[in-house]
C-alpha cells in the first residue's frame, strides 16, 4: 500500500493509476449531528478501531451511507475518493481520512434497492446483518461500489444547458449528451466536464431552482432556470463540488457574490460590502435572509461561508 500511495504522488504514474479498476472500496457512515469532526467533502474523522480498514482504500473511493429517511430507510449519498491517513493530533486513539474529488449523489439511493448493494449487509433472507450495519467503515468490493456509484449518478439533468449558438433556422443547440456512467468509474469521477454538468443539477434541484438572495424563480419556455449554481469556495481555491459549498444565484448576484460586493452569515443573513457603487436592496429579499434548502446536509457549510467571508468579501 505505501508503495502505491508513493505512486500517486507521480503525476505520470496517478493518471495511470485511476485507470487502473479498483478492487476495493468503502462505506463510510455519517450523520449532520455527528460528534466526530467531520467536513464530508474534504474529511472523515474516525477512531482507531477502523484504522486498518481505511487505508486498504487509500487511493480509491468510498461511498456515504446515511441516516434514516423516511422513504428510503438508510441511504447511500455521496462520493469521493481517499486520498490519505492522517492521525488527529487532539486524540491519540482517532484518525483523519482526507478525501478529494467529492461528488453529490443525484439522489438518496436506499441500502435495499434492488435486493441491495452490500453481500454482507443484506443477507440471502432480505434480512439485515445487525453486526454488520452497526461498522460505521465497511470495506466492500468494486462490484458492489460500481453498482452503488451507478445507482447514485445516473439520472440526467432535467434541465439541460444550451450552446450560445443559433442556426440558421433559429434552431437552439442543445448541451451534448452527458457521458453515461461507464467502466473505469473513477475517471469519471475526477473528469472536471462531468463534475460542473453535476454540481450544477444538483445545485438546481436543491435550491429548486430559485435564487436564494433574490427569491426569484425565472424558467424559461422550455423550463429551464435562469438561476447559476455558484461555489462558495472556488474550484481554482480547491473547493469542493459538494452541494454544501454551493448556493443557487441569478446571474447579477452571482457576479457580485464572485466579486465579494455580498456574502452570507452562518444563518444564512446577507451581507452587503460598503464598496457597493449603488444600492441594491431592492434585488434582495427584504428581511436579508437568504433561502436555503430545509434539510441541513444541503445548507451552506460553515467551514466555506466562513472562508468566502474572510478571503473575497469586501466588508469595509
Amino acid at each position: 500500500m505505501l508503495f502505491f500511495r508513493a505512486l500517486l504522488k507521480i503525476p505520470s504514474i496517478k493518471g495511470l493509476w485511476f485507470r487502473i479498476r479498483f478492487m476495493v472500496a468503502a462505506v463510510f457512515y455519517h450523520k449532520a449531528d455527528s460528534v466526530y469532526d467531520d467536513l464530508p467533502d474534504r474529511y472523515y474523522h474516525f477512531p482507531k478501531q477502523y484504522r486498518s480498514r481505511v487505508e486498504q482504500v487509500i487511493g480509491q473511493p468510498i461511498v456515504y451511507y446515511g441516516p434514516l429517511d423516511r422513504q428510503t430507510g438508510r441511504f447511500y449519498w455521496a462520493t469521493a475518493i481517499l486520498t490519505d491517513v492522517r492521525p488527529d493530533p487532539l486524540r491519540s486513539d482517532h484518525y483523519y481520512a482526507d478525501l478529494e474529488n467529492y461528488i453529490d449523489f443525484d439522489r438518496l439511493v436506499g441500502y435495499q434497492e434492488n435486493g441491495g448493494f452490500e453481500r454482507q449487509l443484506i443477507l440471502a433472507d432480505g434480512k439485515v446483518s445487525g453486526g454488520r450495519a452497526v461498522q460505521a467503515v465497511r470495506v466492500i468490493s468494486d462490484e458492489e461500489c460500481d453498482a452503488i456509484l451507478n445507482a447514485g449518478l445516473s439520472e440526467r439533468s432535467p434541465w439541460p444547458e444550451r450552446y450560445d449558438l443559433v442556426d440558421a433556422t433559429g434552431y437552439e443547440f442543445n448541451e451534448p449528451p452527458q457521458t453515461p456512467l461507464e467502466r473505469p468509474l473513477i475517471e469519471q469521477l475526477v473528469n472536471r466536464r462531468f463534475r460542473d454538468v453535476k454540481f450544477r443539477q444538483h445545485v438546481r434541484i436543491a435550491y429548486d431552482r430559485r435564487c436564494a438572495f433574490t427569491g426569484l424563480r425565472l424558467i424559461n419556455g422550455q423550463g429551464r432556470p435562469e438561476v447559476e449554481a455558484a461555489h462558495i469556495m472556488p474550484v481554482e481555491e480547491n473547493g469542493p463540488d459538494s452541494v454544501q459549498n454551493g448556493i443557487a444565484l441569478s446571474g447579477t448576484v452571482h457576479w457580485m457574490f464572485d466579486r465579494g460586493l455580498l456574502s452570507m452569515q452562518d444563518d444564512f443573513t446577507i451581507l452587503r460590502s460598503r464598496q457597493l457603487n449603488h444600492d441594491v436592496s431592492h434585488l434582495l429579499r427584504p428581511d436579508m435572509k437568504a433561502l436555503v434548502p430545509e434539510n441541513p446536509r444541503l445548507r451552506p457549510h460553515p467551514h466555506y461561508l466562513d472562508w468566502h467571508r474572510t478571503n473575497r468579501f469586501k466588508a469595509a
